[in-house]
């Protein structure tokens, strides 16, 4: 059983409060352990557009917001060995928890940026 670090629920201070439920809920169980990063919670338009420059985001943060400016979107890492790793293979059994939780016990439908096509973003969830 796992928990968020308080970095972490800071990091999720300003997202909708049914997505840091969903987190919260989502983590006890995960097949992994997870955090969230910086930037991975609500974020300013200059903070956006930063990202977006450094071609992490196709999002700029002005003419094309993200939903993290909104509230309606949340990144995690995850958390092997006690570190933050970005490798592929533990992203999956970790959306696939996460959007389970989320639909099961919340009623809502997360969509993951792992699923997308044309950019794939595998910390992403969004609403």
């Amino acid at each position: 059983m796992y928990k968020l670090s308080k970095r972490s629920r800071e990091r999720l201070n300003g997202i909708k409060p049914i997505l840091i439920d969903i987190v919260e809920e989502a983590i006890k169980e995960s097949p992994y352990d997870f955090g969230i990063p910086s930037f991975g919670g609500l974020r300013t338009a200059e903070e956006q557009h930063y990202l977006f420059n450094k071609k992490v985001s196709k999002c700029d943060g002005y003419d094309k917001e993200s939903y993290h400016q909104s509230g309606n979107a949340f990144d995690i890492y995850a958390y092997i060995d006690g570190k933050a790793t970005w490798k592929h293979e533990f992203y999956k059994p970790i959306s696939d928890h996460i959007k389970k939780i989320a639909l099961e016990k919340f009623d809502i439908e997360l969509q993951w940026g792992g699923d997308w096509k044309s950019f794939v973003d595998l910390p992403h969830f969004q609403i």
